[in-house]
């Protein structure tokens, strides 16, 4: 094998690898879409369940539900950060050698659509991410209020208690 081709064979490979990470990306995606719904069936159907007093289960999940909201957008990030690695560091510099330069110039076309300020799939999915994670700040806020509330008012009702003692 002489050296163009073992250069080409490489790039095959490394191409085959980053359609593989985007797969993976995909179903990362797929994975955190499924869990929010779960995290929202289980606040529906446990919603009376009441944990150690007041300690809600709508409370639980919530948190729950901000957590993987904010995960989800991290990974989202991380993804596409890599995938742009992969094509700008890797790929570009392999098809240098080439006398077409595909992945150079798919990426050269994207990053143009992508100054027209168009939302892509990945802009998308944070949004989501976004919305959901207000969602679930949002329930929890509700949830949450009762109980500081009540501290509030043991606490006032404890120094009320004081201030009358002495």
């Amino acid at each position: 094998m002489d050296r163009d081709e073992l250069i080409f064979e490489e790039y095959k490979l490394y191409t085959q690898q980053k359609d593989n990470f985007i797969d993976r990306n995909f179903n990362t995606n797929r994975f955190y879409m499924i869990s929010i719904i779960v995290i929202l069936f289980a606040m529906i159907y446990t919603g009376n369940v009441v944990f150690m007093e007041r300690l809600t289960a709508t409370l639980v999940f919530s948190v729950i539900g901000i957590s993987f909201c904010a995960l989800w957008w991290m990974n989202v990030d991380s993804y596409n950060t890599l995938i742009k690695i992969k094509y700008a560091n890797v790929i570009e510099k392999i098809e240098e050698k080439f006398p077409v330069q595909p992945f150079a110039d798919e990426y050269k076309g994207i990053e143009e659509f992508r100054n027209k300020k168009v939302f892509m799939f990945s802009d998308i999915q944070k949004l989501i991410a976004v919305l959901g994670a207000l969602f679930f700040f949002a329930v929890f806020v509700s949830e949450i209020s009762p109980l500081i509330a009540k501290i509030f008012g043991k606490v006032i009702s404890v120094f009320g208690a004081v201030k009358g003692g002495i």
